[in-house]
């Protein structure tokens, strides 16, 4: 349930994303609009301002880091705010945001208020949305790790990404033949090679093999998947 802290308007949300504000809500203690959240804060600074001048008269750099934390914390409430709406877009219909650890939502945004750049808040908004279609999805440790990527290794990660397939019990899965063929693989044009794979081994977001990986054990047919195109291969 939640505590009576959001701010937002449920009425033209789905039910999933109405539960998953909930969520939020009673994990990091509210949502609002950053608007809202600049008056609510304004507000509240001038109160405490007020208070303070009448008990001691405070100083300039006293005034300046009260002006430099509300600021800061502004900034932090826009970026929560913006990942959530972002992953709003995101929920299935099945979603089930209820089986989502307060704890995990805590943490993921202790390090997603720190995100400002948009692009990184579309990811971020995808990993939120993920863990609300299948909670359980996205590890704590996952979430570290993406707190450390730069624009540039999302970028790669994403381009890996396209050469992803997906196999039974809705495990995706790199497929990589060659990535030796110069400018004429399809890899190279895209940003993968072995320089880059090891990077991303390195950073720990992929587990990369030089020698390559194998998989056998798969019935005469099997049904693949590549975003949504279901693909029957015969072994």
């Amino acid at each position: 349930m939640s505590n009576g802290n959001s701010l937002i308007n449920f009425g033209d949300l789905s039910k999933p994303a109405t539960v998953l504000v909930e969520k939020i809500s009673d994990a990091i203690g509210g949502l609002a609009l950053p608007w809202q959240i600049k008056r609510i804060a304004k507000a509240e600074a001038e109160a405490g301002e007020i208070k303070a001048l009448s008990d001691i008269k405070i100083t300039e750099i006293q005034h300046r880091a009260m002006r430099r934390l509300l600021f800061e914390e502004t900034k932090k409430q826009e970026n929560i705010e913006s990942i959530t709406r972002q992953a709003l877009n995101d929920l299935r219909d099945d979603a089930k945001p209820e089986g989502i650890e307060e704890d995990w939502i805590f943490n993921f945004f202790e390090k997603g208020k720190l995100i400002s750049d948009k692009e990184m808040q579309c990811l971020w908004a995808r990993i939120l949305a993920g863990e609300a279609n299948r909670p359980g999805s996205f590890s704590k440790r996952t979430i570290e790790i993406v707190s450390t990527l730069s624009k540039e290794e999302a970028h790669l990660f994403t381009s890996l990404c396209v050469f992803a397939w997906q196999f039974g019990n809705n495990e995706l899965a790199p497929l990589i033949y060659h990535i030796y063929g110069g400018e004429k693989s399809i890899y190279n044009r895209n940003g993968i090679s072995f320089s880059t794979l090891t990077h991303l081994d390195n950073i720990g977001i992929i587990n990369f093999g030089a020698g390559g990986f194998s998989r056998g054990g798969f019935p005469k047919v099997i049904t693949i998947a590549y975003y949504g195109t279901l693909i029957r291969v015969c072994v």
